[in-house]
């Protein structure tokens, strides 16, 4: 997605999130995809912990890929469910995962991508 513009992300036809580096993360930006998919408006979407689009039982697997990636810098192929704000459950599979920077060089939260999901 080099070179797409904010407009472009935000209107992709897959989700893209991210959240910042509070203790507890708070998601800080999802596209309408993202939007859509975890039925949530963006005020709704922006306030949420992001550990709270995973169910309780798939925290633990959720949390084991963020220490990799963040070991790593970025994680691709990530398969994970997922639950939407009506408690609608959802693979996701081939996601990537990375770090965001600000332009001192600064993490200032990470990021997330995929295409490929399917409702369970």
């Amino acid at each position: 997605m080099v070179g797409a513009s904010a407009k472009d992300l935000y209107h992709a036809n897959f989700p893209i999130l991210s959240h910042n580096t509070a203790a507890d993360p708070i998601l800080t930006y999802g596209n309408l995809a993202a939007q859509n998919l975890w039925e949530l408006q963006w005020e709704e979407l922006t306030a949420l912990p992001s550990r709270l689009t995973a169910e309780p039982a798939h925290r633990d697997t959720r949390d084991a890929m963020f220490a990799e990636m963040r070991s790593k810098g970025f994680i691709e192929n990530y398969s994970g469910v997922r639950i939407s704000a009506s408690g609608k459950r959802f693979e996701i599979r081939n996601a990537v995962i990375w770090s965001l920077m600000d332009n001192q060089g600064q993490k200032v939260g990470e990021a997330a991508m995929f295409q490929d999901y399917e409702f369970l």
